[in-house]
């Protein structure tokens, strides 16, 4: 009997992603009612692989009365709950499913920035213990009206291009998963015996001291949809400038055209043709986000434009994301801040990438 589309989801994401194991703590988290059909199948396949399944479903709106509403000793509040969730749970499985991408749009900037300092304490957690092995946790989206209006495109166009993105049209989506990681993993071992990367284009000319900085294959056990190889630089090796022609979304709101100037890496000059105010405010969120977190090198060729959703827009195949703010310690970084906000830059328009002064990546493809 052929798999519904569902079907195939949850099992990539229990099987595949996080590995469900008899006895495991699985928390499944959603955004909204929208992501009903897809926490069901996981439900339903975390049972069958002997887990514990915890749903955490929200109503698509909480975050935006909180940010307007909680006072500053809430908003620094960090309950006793989520914090015990954080070191006990041994897989989360998180759907977004937004009911509007926008809600945070007007939201105080400065609200956004102290929350998100307060809440760094349980990211540095689940990143420490997904580095040591004892915690799993992968991302990823259903369809809804939503992020379909985002890219522009009609309810039916955005579903079909999101399965498509994950491969879900495919009878084995695991299996292209598997040979996409295959072909990543020879870029991240040769990348990981790299000193030096060098990368120009547009208004950009930068170089990443990586040495001794692991590169890692993301084919799905993260995010999903996934694609690209990545690493941590090393904290005070990021020097030059980088343009970011995309348009560039996080937490709703948008910067457009942001060139960053970066001198033993922290930005020390950030501007932007739209969102400056909002690009301010999160590099100064707290000590850590004017750091580099984050080189990385999309791969999923079935994504080739912007849809205004950070989980599918850094995997367009032919780009680079830097992310400011908090490293992966998985990859050796030690940077650590509230803040990772990926920024992509299209690089099928003469951009470069040098490793060791050798020319590897032309107009979007490596060539290695």
């Amino acid at each position: 009997m052929n798999k519904t589309v569902w079907e195939k989801y949850a099992e990539v994401l229990v099987d595949y992603s996080v590995d469900v194991q008899k006895g495991d703590l699985v928390e499944i988290r959603s955004e909204s009612i929208y992501a009903k059909d897809l926490v069901r199948a996981v439900y339903k396949r975390v049972l069958e692989r002997g887990g514990h399944p915890l749903v955490r479903t929200g109503l698509g709106d909480l975050a935006e009365l909180f940010i307007k509403y909680a006072s500053e000793e809430q908003l620094d509040y960090v309950d006793p709950i989520s914090k015990l969730e954080y070191e006990r749970v041994d897989k989360f499985i998180s759907i977004g499913s937004p009911l509007n991408t926008k809600s945070m749009k007007r939201a105080d900037l400065q609200k956004l920035a102290r929350r998100g300092k307060a809440t760094k304490t349980l990211s540095e957690l689940l990143m420490k213990r997904s580095a040591e092995g004892s915690a799993k946790w992968v991302i990823c989206d259903v369809p809804t009206h939503a992020l379909a209006q985002e890219a522009g495109m009609s309810f039916d166009e955005y579903s079909e291009f999101l399965f498509k993105s994950c491969y879900l049209d495919l009878e084995n989506p695991v299996a292209k998963l598997r040979e996409l990681d295959e072909k990543q993993t020879k870029w991240a071992d040769y990348l990981s015996k790299v000193k030096k990367l060098h990368i120009t284009g547009e208004k950009t000319n930068i170089t990443f001291n990586v040495e001794g900085r692991k590169w890692i294959s993301c084919s799905g056990l993260n995010n999903y949809p996934d694609g690209e190889v990545f690493t941590s630089p090393v904290e005070d090796g990021i020097n030059g400038e980088i343009y970011f022609d995309y348009p560039q979304n996080y937490r709703g709101n948008e910067a457009h055209g942001v060139h960053l100037w970066i001198e033993n890496g922290k930005v020390v000059k950030a501007t932007a043709d739209k969102g400056e105010e909002f690009l301010h405010a999160m590099l100064d969120m707290d000590e850590g986000s004017h750091g580099i977190g984050e080189i990385a090198v999309g791969t999923n060729d079935m994504i080739q434009e912007i849809t205004g959703n950070i989980l599918f827009d850094e995997k367009i195949g032919g780009a680079i994301h830097m992310a400011v703010g908090a490293s992966y310690p998985e990859t050796g970084g030690k940077n650590v801040s509230g803040l990772h906000w990926d920024l992509i830059k299209n690089m099928k328009n003469g951009g470069k990438i040098f490793a060791d002064d050798v020319l590897i990546y032309e107009n979007g493809k490596f060539i290695i």
